[in-house]
């Protein structure tokens, strides 16, 4: 079983035409020496003690000089971007603008102008959680709605960061710090163990060039072993008017989640970025359709809000309830859905 959940930022944009070149190297989330620790002086200190503050310095420069080279790499890669990746950075720009100015990209969480009742919740859960936003056309997906059992995570969900090549490492600590916080976020929303890992992630997030994008197969490969060659070359070829996307994939015939991979373009402004970010990691949990009747929600295409709202967070707190278990059809889960939405807001089922 496999959840695709691709992210249009619009019905009306135009596609970017260009030459895609380049070659991808992968760096992992990691974490550097800790320099702050210094050995205690002795009054006889011996000579392996001594030499430690050299190997401290060594360590530093070594690091320094780690740090300098990928950001040399990052330049060049930067430099060598294809027209695609360049023009991207401005369509965006001029598309989250365009949204701004149209009163979209909404960033309140509990918005004054839309209010909701258990009712509301309990509808919304059901359009978001218990239905997939895409349907299989041959090769393909079509937008297409349809009936799906209930789905998210058994285990502890591990988010790895991963960046292309040419993105620089000053930009980096930014985006480790949102992720993080975010995957906090949805801890608490879920109370499910959810954070950001530097090693044997489960859910990896990949930040990319468009360049980069085009040659991500290899490495989607090792990280998903087994991933349908479809779902690889829907990521590959995937069109300028999709901004991110996430696969979610479970084992065998269950219906909790074991992997997922979002991509997210590297040529996004900050708050498509943002906007990416709250998105795709919250469908990673479990929350995969998109439903132009569900709001005030992230998952909603005509992009009135940019981030996660309070909502979206009680979406989440209900498809994590242990009253509910992966595999329920919308038949089964309706009456306990409405009994937890009832409890949520204080009013009687």
């Amino acid at each position: 079983m496999q959840t695709l959940s691709p992210r249009p930022m619009s019905r009306h944009l135009h596609a970017v035409a260009a030459t895609l070149l380049a070659a991808l190297t992968l760096t992992a989330c990691g974490q550097g020496v800790d320099d702050s620790l210094q050995p205690a002086e002795r009054p006889t200190p011996r000579p392996e003690i001594q030499g430690a503050p050299v190997e401290q310095a060594q360590l530093r420069r070594a690091r320094a000089e780690r740090n300098r080279a990928a950001n040399a790499a990052a330049q060049q890669a930067s430099q060598r971007a294809s027209p695609a990746s360049q023009s991207q950075r401005d369509y965006y720009m001029a598309v989250e603008q365009r949204l701004v100015a149209q009163g979209r990209l909404r960033r309140d969480r509990v918005p004054q102008d839309a209010p909701i009742d258990a009712e509301t919740l309990t509808r919304n859960f059901l359009a978001v959680a218990l239905r997939d936003e895409y349907s299989r056309s041959g090769d393909g997906l079509v937008a297409r709605s349809r009936p799906a059992p209930l789905r998210r995570w058994e285990q502890p969900v591990r988010m790895q960061l991963e960046f292309g090549n040419s993105i620089d490492m000053a930009s980096r600590p930014a985006w480790r710090s949102e992720i993080a916080d975010y995957a906090g976020r949805l801890s608490t929303a879920t109370r499910h163990p959810v954070t950001l890992t530097a090693e044997r992630g489960n859910f990896t997030i990949l930040v990319l060039t468009e360049d980069e994008r085009r040659a991500i197969g290899p490495r989607l490969e090792q990280l998903v072993p087994g991933i349908p060659a479809r779902d690889v070359a829907l990521v590959t070829d995937l069109p300028p008017a999709i901004s991110c996307s996430v696969f979610a994939y479970s084992q065998g015939g269950s219906n909790a989640y074991a992997h997922a991979v979002a991509v997210i373009r590297a040529e996004l402004p900050r708050l498509l970025r943002s906007s990416c970010i709250h998105e795709e990691l919250a469908q990673g949990m479990g929350l995969a359709n998109d439903d132009p009747g569900v709001r005030p929600s992230l998952f909603n295409d005509d992009e009135e809000f940019a981030l996660l709202t309070r909502h979206d967070e009680l979406l989440l707190q209900i498809l994590y309830d242990r009253r509910l278990s992966p595999g329920m059809s919308e038949a089964e889960a309706m009456p306990i859905v409405r009994q937890i939405a009832a409890e949520l807001l204080g009013e009687s089922a």
